[in-house]
């Protein structure tokens, strides 16, 4: 009876009254809970597991406060219990107040399910962000990975739902910054633009009228698309992979229900494109060099080229120390390499992006070995690639997972990618979470015993109206879009 009543109690610190969540909604609980949270759950994500994640927390939970990201989309839910949340306070209800102040965030799904909630977090501009947990849905995962919630699909039975409710209650907050991403190219030959037939653009990427109205990529004559992204934008080879794998998920969703399948097919299909071999397979065209030029940013309005060696067949621009599942491209630079290169670790909070090569698949495997990292290019605070008319008629792109196959000019135009810092939202992660803060003082400014780099190379003005992610207000998944496939 005693650890009944103990369970009891401890579920009772994250309930929340129904009258928070809407004013339609009564009930006789005030009980004031230390952590409230609100739980946005992907039914569809992790086969089966989605679903039954959601009963569970349901079962656990007062069931209003756990919701279906099938059914209801998350800047709609968070707008109606703000706007509740500010009526009680102005009625002067104390517990509206406390669940304001400790209010956090869980949300579980894939990689693409968790930008999502972030970019709405982002773009609701609330007094007080609410930190997010994540729990791993996905293949990647490699947001939940990243601050320490791991990466393999968690149990749905009441035991593991409450065991991370306790780590919830025990996390710390972290800050993470969020990326924009402005695509300008020439419009399509025939179709609409919204998105481009037949290219399919990741969710987060969509058209829009005007970066502003100084803007050098508003041209006339031009779509512009913008987005946003939380670990990474990544070009090349690797994209190239991924676009394969959500290509034959599309077209045979009933074999990709269990995530060692899915991570399966996955290096299968990395194996089957030829980029272990890719000196005899691939034809230079594919090389980064050779598609495209980069230009970096590291102090304010002071572009330089970067030089790219001819060899790297794909770059990653990356926020987060987690890729591909959990692999970590920058490493951490040992003293010599900080100096010399004026490189640091990978926090995820300096307003920085890490910018790392690849010359081919097996170049990729140095990941798996101990202080193993790729080819370090930069760091940065804005970053800009231009795409000319080349050999190339087409490469691949992915932003946090979601890749798609992006046309180069064929003419005298250009297609101009640039990625520079928006903001940040607050994460709630795991005491030893892989992620580092700038401004934690128990983390290491200067780390030893890193290996150098075997085969390493050496190599705008934000006056404009606020700019969103698109999560919130002006976003909306298509109809017909599946976001099971959201990963």
């Amino acid at each position: 009876m005693a650890d009944s009543d103990s369970e009891t109690n401890f579920v009772k610190e994250f309930r929340i009254p129904n009258y928070i969540i809407s004013p339609e909604l009564n009930d006789e609980i005030h009980h004031e809970p230390k952590y409230p949270v609100i739980i946005f759950i992907n039914s569809k994500s992790g086969g089966q597991l989605g679903g039954d994640l959601l009963q569970t927390y349901r079962s656990i939970l007062n069931e209003n406060q756990v919701f279906d990201l099938g059914q209801e989309a998350p800047d709609v839910v968070l707008r109606r219990i703000y706007v509740n949340l500010e009526r009680l306070k102005s009625e002067g209800d104390k517990l509206a107040k406390h669940i304001e102040e400790n209010l956090r965030l869980i949300v579980a799904g894939g990689d693409g399910t968790a930008g999502w909630l972030l970019g709405v977090v982002s773009d609701l501009k609330l007094s007080r962000l609410p930190p997010i947990a994540t729990v791993p849905l996905g293949t990647g995962n490699n947001l939940p990975f990243a601050f320490g919630w791991g990466k393999r699909n968690p149990g749905t039975d009441r035991r593991s739902v409450e065991s991370f409710l306790a780590q919830v209650k025990d996390a710390k907050e972290m800050k993470i910054d969020s990326w924009h991403i402005v695509m300008r190219m020439p419009p399509p030959k025939e179709g609409s633009c919204d998105p481009i037939p037949p290219l399919e653009l990741p969710h987060s990427l969509h058209a829009f009228q005007r970066v502003s109205e100084t803007d050098e990529l508003n041209r006339e004559g031009y779509i512009t698309f913008r987005g946003g992204f939380w670990n990474y934008f990544s070009m090349g080879m690797d994209a190239q992979v991924s676009y394969a794998f959500h290509s034959e998920r599309k077209l045979h969703p009933e074999k990709f229900k269990n995530q060692l399948f899915n991570q399966g097919t996955y290096a299968k299909i990395g194996c089957t494109q030829g980029w272990f071999c890719a000196s005899l397979f691939h034809p230079s065209s594919r090389n980064i060099a050779q598609l495209a030029k980069v230009f970096i940013m590291k102090k304010r309005d002071n572009w330089e080229e970067l030089a790219i060696h001819q060899s790297i067949r794909s770059i990653v621009c990356l926020n987060l120390p987690s890729f591909s599942g959990g692999l970590n491209p920058w490493g951490t630079p040992n003293s010599r390499k900080r100096q010399d290169r004026d490189l640091t670790p990978p926090y995820v909070d300096d307003g920085l992006l890490e910018v790392v090569g690849f010359r081919d698949a097996w170049h990729g495997l140095v990941l798996l070995a101990p202080n193993g990292h790729g080819a370090r290019l930069a760091q940065a605070h804005r970053i800009r690639f231009e795409f000319h008319k080349g050999a190339a008629d087409h490469t691949y792109m992915r932003i946090d997972g979601e890749p798609w196959k992006q046309p180069l000019p064929a003419n005298e135009d250009t297609v101009v990618v640039e990625i520079s810092h928006l903001g940040q939202v607050n994460m709630l992660a795991t005491r030893d979470c892989r992620s580092k803060s700038v401004f934690d003082p128990s983390t290491p400014s200067s780390h030893e015993g890193d290996e150098d780099d075997s085969n390493g190379e050496d190599f705008a003005d934000e006056g404009e109206e606020y700019r969103k992610f698109g999560a919130a207000d002006t976003f909306k998944i298509p109809e017909g879009v599946d976001v099971a496939n959201i990963s």
